[in-house]
């Protein structure tokens, strides 16, 4: 099985994801998550990375399906992927489905967190107090949230059209939304 967990920052994707990992034995490809470890590698390309996400804009499609293939060639035999925090444009969802069908594989589904924006203020606040992602301040995460809303929004009618678009309320409980997915899933 093969999803993408969709929805601006802050909506609870990775959380979802780590649970999805944990429960039916998928590979969470997180974009966040590799970003974050090539700043950390302090490689060119780190560094190259560390000046655009601190100005809050995002890293180029390029860069992206590049982290993203090398992740997929390195798990042959899983499961499944949780691609999360990707795609993010619909060049890159494109790429993505080229990706998949090279490899003999697919999207199942598409699962969108709903949240609500003013609300993600207050989650990306006290993501900041408790893990200090300098990605995570307000001016930042306002840079983040537009750049979802006019580049990654985009991508709801696409994956509607393909059928794959499944819709859960974000803001509801961690739990409550890790249900939601679940019968999400379940149902097919």
């Amino acid at each position: 099985m093969n999803l993408v967990i969709f929805g601006p920052p802050g909506a609870g994707k990775g959380t979802q994801a780590k649970r999805l990992v944990q429960d039916r034995g998928l590979v969470q490809l997180s974009t966040g998550d590799m970003l974050r470890a090539e700043v950390s590698s302090e490689s060119a390309l780190g560094q190259k990375v560390n000046a655009v996400m601190k100005s809050g804009a995002l890293v180029s499609d390029e860069i992206v399906c590049e982290l993203i293939a090398a992740n997929i060639v390195a798990n042959p035999d899983v499961a499944g992927f949780i691609f999360d925090g990707f795609p993010r444009t619909i060049a890159q969802a494109e790429a993505l489905d080229q990706l998949l069908a090279a490899k003999s594989m697919k999207l199942d589904a598409v699962i969108r967190l709903v949240v609500d924006d003013a609300a993600l203020l207050d989650r990306i606040t006290k993501r900041f107090e408790d893990q200090g992602r300098k990605d995570d301040n307000p001016e930042t995460f306002q840079v983040r949230l537009d750049a979802y809303n006019t580049q990654t929004a985009p991508l709801l009618p696409f994956y509607t059209k393909q059928g794959l678009l499944r819709e859960v309320d974000g803001m509801c409980a961690i739990d409550e939304v890790a249900l939601g997915v679940a019968g999400m899933l379940d149902r097919g």
